[in-house]
């Protein structure tokens, strides 16, 4: 299948609409981008989307299908963002020696309690600065810190075997783990309420 590349580079963007949703493009953002206020509309998946030290400062992100597995975000610093639509799997912020082009990966002040998040990890930021979904999200804070704390209670379902038994497995530098209770519930054998139970017990987990 032949695709059109479209590249933005080099320059400084501002109160700009950027539509990003032809299936047959690839797009790249950066290096030396910067976007100020800018509104963007994802309609295309992960692998046509590509970023690169680009700078997202007070950006609107609608995301009008789900976006599965884009690890690209930390390679892109966001500043005071807000994020709408479905997310799953996706990795924000900074994670040293992930690949070439880390260290431009950065997040805070950023919005996402208008998104729907699962299996999404933020990572080397302070979580305080970011607003996350509410439930039917949660997120659990310092997942790899708190795994002790986690695995001391029964969890229903396969959940605690599967997700909790393998929190400090995760990449060092995850300072929350943000999860989509229907989702979690449906692929491991329980319900909704049964999780949130559990998650009540925590002061950590934010949902």
């Amino acid at each position: 299948m032949f695709f059109t590349k479209v590249f933005y580079e080099d320059k400084q963007l501002e109160n700009e609409r950027l539509e990003l949703t032809d299936k047959n493009s690839l797009y790249f953002l950066g290096p030396n981008l910067t976007l100020r206020n800018c509104t963007l509309i994802l309609k295309v998946s992960a692998r046509n989307l590509f970023f690169d030290g680009v700078r997202f400062l007070n950006c609107t992100f609608e995301v009008k299908q789900e976006l599965k597995n884009h690890q690209q975000w930390v390679f892109a610093s966001l500043k005071g963002c807000r994020f709408k639509g479905r997310l799953s799997g996706c990795d924000f912020g900074h994670w040293p020696g992930y690949s070439e082009g880390w260290e431009h990966g950065a997040i805070e002040d950023c919005d996402f309690s208008e998104a729907r998040l699962d299996g999404c990890r933020f990572m080397g930021c302070d979580p305080r600065t970011l607003k996350f979904p509410k439930w039917p999200c949660f997120t659990i804070l310092e997942p790899i810190r708190r795994a002790p704390e986690l695995r001391s209670v029964k969890w229903p379902g396969e959940f605690g075997d599967v997700v909790v038994e393998n929190l400090h497995k995760r990449p060092q530098s995850t300072v929350a783990l943000t999860l989509f209770a229907p989702a979690e519930a449906k692929q491991f054998e329980t319900t909704e309420e049964e999780l949130k139970a559990v998650i009540e017990k925590f002061d950590f987990i934010v949902y």
